[in-house]
């Protein structure tokens, strides 16, 4: 089993992994088995120098982000300030599969804040852009929902009267898509707005005291039933850069791809890379926003799920700790860049 982890490199980070492309010709198609992550993070306020981050301390898992944050107001009176959590922009596109958690629900991540260990009593603040402009007004005017993944959306959108139909497409708000799925040929007007949600209160942080703020939330899993790392690609320089993009984000090395190797040869299906994979995104930079623009005391802890699992992301002095977990420590963090994790699963044994 190997496990990879380098350092955090000062590049700018990609916010959303793309699915799965189609592979070299002799390999499978693997779009349309694959779903994107979607990518969370952390608090950001309004910009305030008295306030520094005293630590973080962030678990990632495929099942939940946990964080636990201790703040301190180095001033010598209180500071009120709003503290906001951005959740990741949503667009349905017709190529692009996305994983949402809880669907039925505006809180599609589960988000749960509490400060000195009480529960925090958000707002949320919903926004439908469509090439830049606003058009939160027009649908609710039009008593469509904003999320553009909920059936009720579809359901109102279809309903709408083909004039609509034509304003949409001009505003960029809607696609007319047509296909055949087995019921005879189907009309719809698929949303193509994308749905900002924020979630944020006023916070007042006691002067010269420390402050503690948790908050958990369901991340949303890129799936894959396949993976591209690993697969000789020379004559499809389309997925080759996919490829290459993955494994700057997630710091591949040759030992994880030697790992990856070994699984191949043993594999029944030669030339098979036996795999499916995860990928989950963290947006920590926002880290970086208060003051000092460093994390004083840094704690990173990945768990792969099942000791079988590759794991690979970029840190420093990254140990192991359990038959899943790895963590990394840190004394003043600098965020330089997002955070990608990818989970390589074996197949089930047949």
């Amino acid at each position: 089993m190997i496990d990879n982890h380098k350092t955090f490199g000062r590049c700018t980070a990609r916010l959303l992994i793309a699915g799965l492309l189609a592979a070299a010709a002799g390999t499978p198609a693997l779009a349309n088995d694959s779903t994107a992550a979607l990518s969370a993070g952390g608090l950001i306020m309004v910009p305030n120098l008295d306030i520094e981050m005293a630590s973080e301390d962030l678990f990632i898992s495929e099942q939940e982000v946990r964080v636990r944050y201790v703040f301190r107001n180095t001033a010598k009176q209180d500071q009120t300030v709003l503290v906001a959590f951005p959740m990741p922009d949503i667009t349905i596109r017709e190529s692009l599969n996305i994983t949402i958690p809880n669907d039925a629900s505006d809180n599609f991540l589960d988000f749960k804040t509490t400060v000195d260990g009480k529960p925090v009593q958000t707002q949320l603040e919903q926004r439908a852009l469509a090439l830049e402009i606003d058009r939160t007004a027009m649908l609710r005017d039009l008593k469509i929902p904003l999320a553009p993944y909920l059936k009720q959306t579809q359901a109102a959108l279809d309903a709408l009267p083909q004039d609509k139909w034509k304003e949409f497409e001009a505003l960029g708000l809607g696609m007319v898509d047509e296909y055949e799925a087995g019921k005879g040929p189907e009309r719809h007007l698929a949303p193509q707005w994308t749905l900002k949600s924020t979630y944020y209160w006023s916070q007042t942080f006691p002067a010269g005291k420390a402050l503690v703020v948790e908050h958990k939330y369901r991340p949303s899993v890129g799936m894959s039933a396949g993976t591209l790392i690993g697969l000789k690609l020379k004559d499809n320089e389309y997925a080759a850069e996919e490829q290459r993009q993955q494994m700057d984000q997630f710091c591949v090395d040759q030992a994880f791809l030697n790992g990856v190797s070994k699984a191949s040869k043993a594999s029944k299906n030669s030339g098979e890379v036996p795999f499916s994979d995860a990928r989950i995104h963290y947006i920590l930079q926002t880290g970086g926003n208060w003051s000092g623009g460093t994390i004083r005391d840094f704690k990173l802890t990945v768990d792969k799920g099942a000791s079988e699992n590759l794991v690979s992301f970029c840190g420093k002095d990254v140990k192991k700790i359990s038959p899943t977990q790895f963590q990394m420590t840190a004394k003043d963090f600098y965020p330089a860049r997002n955070l990608g994790i990818l989970i390589l699963k074996p197949y089930p044994k047949q």
